[in-house]
């Protein structure tokens, strides 16, 4: 066995006849692990909470959405949609229509986006999961389902024939409007179901049968504002991008999730950043005491080195010695650390014994990637340390 390991290896499991020493070495493990656990709770818990925010998103964004890359319409012709149907890489795609509006019920009024859905949106997205009162509209209907927020801001009520829901939107033009009336298209509406996702999702769109959306806007039957498509199991996303631009050239773009939500994505990854950063900071702070309990073994141990260093042993070699006691100690004190830490995490999602309300448990989310991350900031982290504390050994130290 090397000696140097071997020698770090007694020293780091011995105790010092000084009782100072000793104290400060178990301090230094116990900050390490108490650092370890920190730094992947507070990783996990964020892992949590981004799954638990996307998930609002993910309710109503498909997989995919093809946009054009030029104004708010694109035309579709009866061989791109025979194309689109044939395409291995999907297995649904829902033709949709939206646009902003202005709404009006009992002397209430709104700005909001009607959005005009086929019958295939269903099986697109998993909206339905979110309508918690009525019934998701029928097709070649007036009816309309309604966010939480629009819901409660007009005191609408389902079914309500003899309230109308009265929805005007531009008319399509140029030219100047001698009559202010004749700006806009309007039709009655009936609303048949309210939907709750979150307060922004809540208050901004309206659901109906995607014909009647283009009636309201002036639009041909085969003229839509975007195509949602839900992507095949086990289909790579640039398969996917592959036959669709194959489809549709150059003409449109398309968007995956992370970049529907670019906002929302970019905020999260800002924020994990930020708590990543902070938790590395007190883990910085914490390795310090392990840096400093090295320094105070070396100063305990002066005696010994210096027969060390006269029987031969070179000062590069007892550098080593501390420096690889350092690495024990940063190693032991990550392992039982990142252990407790996991059974922490795996307990709150079997057991769910921190609760946010009755009814919803603390999110966290146990991820590999998390125990490289911790694994590898605390390693190198404890290199760092270890070899600065090393590098104290002197020749005036030996002397």
């Amino acid at each position: 066995m090397n000696l140097s390991l071997y020698i770090a290896k007694r020293y780091a499991i011995s105790f010092s006849k000084n009782k100072a020493i000793n104290i400060i070495t178990g301090i230094a493990s116990m900050g390490i692990i108490a650092s370890t656990m920190a730094l992947f709770v507070f990783l996990s818990v964020f892992s949590g909470l981004k799954e638990f925010t996307l998930n609002f998103a993910n309710a109503t964004d498909p997989d995919f959405k093809i946009e054009t890359t030029s104004g708010k319409h694109f035309l579709v012709t009866k061989n791109q949609e025979n194309k689109l149907k044939a395409c291995k890489s999907i297995t649904a795609f829902s033709k949709v229509v939206t646009e902003r509006v202005y709404f009006i019920y009992d002397e209430k009024e709104i700005v909001a986006e009607i959005k005009g859905v086929d019958q295939s949106y269903a099986a697109v997205t998993n909206f339905n999961a979110h309508l918690y009162l009525g019934e998701w509209h029928s097709p070649n209907t007036e009816e309309v389902v309604v966010g939480a927020e629009i819901s409660r801001k007009l005191a609408l009520g389902l079914f309500d024939f003899n309230h109308q829901l009265q929805v005007y939107a531009p008319k399509p033009g140029k030219g100047a409007i001698e009559n202010p009336m004749d700006a806009f298209n309007t039709a009655a509406l009936f609303p048949s179901g309210v939907y709750s996702v979150n307060e922004e999702l809540d208050g901004r769109f309206v659901f109906c049968d995607i014909t009647l959306a283009q009636n309201l806007l002036g639009l041909a039957s085969n003229q839509y504002t975007s195509l949602e498509v839900k992507a095949a199991p086990n289909i790579t996303e640039e398969e996917v991008r592959s036959e669709l631009e194959d489809i549709f050239g150059s003409s449109v773009k398309i968007k995956n999730r992370a970049q529907l939500n670019d906002s929302l994505y970019k905020m999260l990854q800002s924020e994990n950043l930020f708590i990543y950063l902070f938790s590395t900071l007190v883990v910085i702070l914490t390795l310090f005491c392990l840096a400093g309990a090295i320094v105070m073994i070396i100063i305990d141990k002066r005696e010994n080195l210096k027969t060390l260093f006269n029987i031969g042993l070179t000062k590069t070699a007892i550098r080593n010695i501390f420096f690889t006691q350092g690495i024990i100690i940063t190693v032991f004190g990550l392992t039982i650390g990142l252990a407790l830490a996991i059974l922490i995490i795996l307990a709150q999602q079997q057991f769910a014994f921190i609760m946010i309300t009755e009814s919803m448990p603390y999110p966290v989310l146990f991820e590999w990637e998390n125990v490289f991350i911790v694994v590898s900031t605390i390693f190198l982290l404890g290199i760092i340390s270890s070899w600065i504390a090393s590098g104290t050994v002197t020749k005036s130290v030996l002397k």
